[in-house]
């Protein structure tokens, strides 16, 4: 099965306020990621599920390319992928999906970078770093005893719009 991550798009700044959870996408972040969208979409991305953070920035940009693909009926939240959630629970309901053969996962910084550390190290430590609208691509992703798979590629939003 092939994991795509993408990280939501730009949002309004953080108030401090403890809920975090209504920060909605900007204007230019609905954009770009629109822009995103639609790159998939000409390039023949077609998610099998497209799995989302519950907060509204993860929640609109997962609409977005749901929308943009044709794909609403594949949208489903998912709580594991709000800030602290874990993410050996994300793997494992990914794993689950065994009829899928892509699955797309929205949601948020730190917990992108550490999920895909996870699976291209096999549980060890790796730093990487993904930014808003940011992409990835793990090929051959299982959960076994721990995630597995090989990053294929991490694309910035400047460099996929470049390729728009």
């Amino acid at each position: 099965m092939d994991l795509f991550v993408l990280r939501h798009g730009k949002a309004g700044q953080s108030t401090g306020d403890p809920d975090d959870s209504t920060r909605p996408l900007t204007p230019g972040g609905r954009e770009e990621i629109r822009d995103i969208a639609r790159w998939m979409r000409r390039e023949r991305f077609r998610f099998d599920i497209i799995a989302s953070s519950p907060l509204i920035r993860a929640s609109e940009t997962a609409g977005i390319v749901a929308r943009a693909l044709d794909r609403k009926d594949r949208l489903d939240m998912w709580e594991e992928l709000a800030p602290g959630g874990d993410m050996d629970t994300v793997c494992y309901r990914a794993a689950q999906s065994r009829d899928s053969s892509a699955i797309l996962i929205v949601g948020h910084e730190p917990a992108l970078s550490e999920l895909i550390g996870r699976i291209i190290s096999q549980g060890e430590t790796t730093s990487i770093v993904i930014s808003k609208g940011g992409l990835a691509k793990i090929r051959n992703f299982t959960f076994d005893s721990k995630p597995s798979g090989k990053l294929q590629w991490l694309l910035t939003p400047k460099l996929i719009l470049s390729m728009h």
